[in-house]
């Protein structure tokens, strides 16, 4: 936990200048729209075809109220945790993204050196730069390196011994992109992103299968988490394979649409694992609150992908350090009105099904911001 005096919230890693300029998260995520243009910002916060699958994970959060539990001593409140053998002083991770670089021009090893200062993970994606070297050489803190797969099983072991040799914590296949969706947004602005343009080897990601993750377990000691689960059939396979972490993902709405909601089907994949795996989540997470409600259905980690992307599209490294900061501040407040102190003593009690107050959309979390 960072530095803390009882009753008052944990102190910030970001400079002075950035923690004036930033005081709520909003103007985050209102500072990168006026810095984007159209076709990055369509990127980064579109979905697939209709938008269902991305409008239903900021419903299924929405749809969830916090049952706040009173008059406990939460004087002082912990929100660290142990990962994969990792201590971390959040619970959180910047998701893989593609072409990070195109929000802010360090990509993945500017999230590596933000994360690193705040104390959380970040997971860098196979097809954003700087590239996995030059990622783990930028920073000393905890890192995952995420695969796409686009060559046979000595590729892919070629690439995990390049993430052991680097230090990386783990290794993450993305497992729900065989076939790549129709993000309308994008095919509208005649955007391509630099890594679509130059991509071979696609059929490996689309043969993808159970025999490879068996195989992987079988060779590697490293860590795997299987990125895009969202069945309790599909999480108990993993478990039983061994995998180290499922992590529920519709890939935050861009692949199949008309998926549920990434906190809807969580409770189903939190029974099916039955504790034999770590639980990461993604889909949506923007509050505090969001967090604590994640953590309270049985994940572990909550992942970060938009929200990371408005961070560092507002003042890079500096904005995504403040970010980060200041959803730590919003979790630290929900964790002691719902009376946790500490992470474990977040659980399912303390939330309930509620209406929503709001369309969803995919900043319905950020009110005082006009629509998009």
């Amino acid at each position: 936990m960072r530095n803390q005096s009882p009753g008052m919230p944990p102190e910030g890693a970001a400079d002075p200048v950035t923690t004036e300029h930033f005081q709520t998260l909003h103007e985050i995520a209102q500072t990168a729209r006026q810095r984007l243009p159209r076709n990055i910002w369509d990127y980064l916060i579109g979905g697939t075809e209709t938008e269902t699958a991305l409008r239903r994970n900021r419903m299924a959060i929405d749809t969830l109220a916090l049952r706040p539990r009173v008059l406990r001593d939460v004087s002082f409140v912990d929100t660290s945790t142990n990962f994969l053998g990792a201590g971390l002083k959040l619970p959180l991770m910047c998701a893989p993204i593609g072409s990070l670089e195109s929000f802010e021009p360090g990509g993945g090893a500017t999230a590596a050196k933000a994360t690193a200062r705040v104390g959380a993970l970040t997971c860098l994606s196979s097809v954003s730069g700087p590239g996995l070297e030059a990622t783990a050489a930028a920073a000393d803190g905890p890192k995952i390196y995420q695969l796409y797969v686009r060559g046979d099983g000595d590729w892919i072991d070629e690439q995990v011994q390049r993430a052991i040799d680097n230090g990386y914590l783990a290794f993450c296949l993305t497992v729900d992109t065989a076939i790549y969706s129709r993000r309308e947004r994008d095919i509208a602005n005649r955007f391509i992103k630099p890594w679509r343009s130059s991509a071979i080897g696609f059929e490996f990601q689309s043969s993808l299968n159970w025999d490879d993750v068996k195989g992987f377990k079988d060779r590697h000691d490293l860590p795997l988490l299987l990125k895009g689960i969202m069945t309790g059939e599909d999480a108990a396979m993993a478990a039983e394979l061994g995998v180290d972490a499922v992590w529920v993902s519709n890939h935050g709405g861009r692949q199949v649409d008309h998926a549920q909601g990434t906190m809807t089907v969580l409770p189903e994949i939190v029974s099916a694992v039955d504790g034999r795996s770590r639980i990461v989540i993604d889909g949506g997470f923007l509050r505090g609150t969001d967090i604590v409600k994640a953590l309270a259905a049985g994940a572990d980690i909550v992942a970060l992908g938009r929200f990371t992307g408005l961070a560092l599209a507002a003042a890079g490294e500096e904005g995504l350090v403040r970010a980060l900061d200041l959803l730590a501040e919003e979790m630290w407040t929900a964790m002691g009105l719902v009376g946790a102190t500490k992470l474990s003593e977040i659980v399912p009690e303390h939330i309930e099904a509620a209406p929503a107050t709001a369309e969803p959309r995919v900043f319905s979390a950020f009110p005082l911001i006009d629509d998009y």
